[in-house]
């Protein structure tokens, strides 16, 4: 029996970090994903104002 609680106290236990490894990654995700789109918008506006500058 104290061999099944520990078992089950440890499973427990990496459900929680499983948890918290997927919460850390979702939000690593989301932070790529703004980054990307914030260096695809500073090409663009470079682009445009070289445009602009070349007449």
């Amino acid at each position: 029996m104290a061999e099944q609680k520990e078992l089950e106290k440890l499973r427990a236990q990496d459900q929680r970090e499983i948890k918290a490894l997927r919460k850390e990654l979702q939000r690593k995700e989301k932070a790529m994903a703004e980054m990307a789109a914030l260096l695809v918008l500073q090409k663009k506006w470079d682009a445009f104002c070289s445009e602009d500058a070349e007449g």
